[in-house]
């Protein structure tokens, strides 16, 4: 399941990140990591761009963004 499945209110914990280049060197270096846990906080009314949680700190990212991360929920 990816990042931008996850449904308002919902944690996950990253298990891959699936970007490139310059994509995954951004979002590691906003502490999108694998092993964190996510928490999604908001969907934007047409899906785009979705709000969570990370360490502590809101993080906006697109929905394509959101697509290249893959998360286990959390229960």
């Amino acid at each position: 399941m990816t990042l931008s499945m996850l449904k308002t209110g919902e944690k996950g914990k990253i298990t891959k990140i699936g970007a490139t280049g310059p994509l995954k060197r951004r979002l590691m270096d906003m502490g999108v990591l694998i092993g964190q846990e996510v928490k999604m906080l908001k969907i934007a009314p047409l899906g785009d761009p979705v709000e969570v949680n990370v360490k502590n700190y809101n993080l906006s990212l697109r929905k394509k963004e959101a697509e290249e991360i893959e998360v286990e929920v959390m229960k």
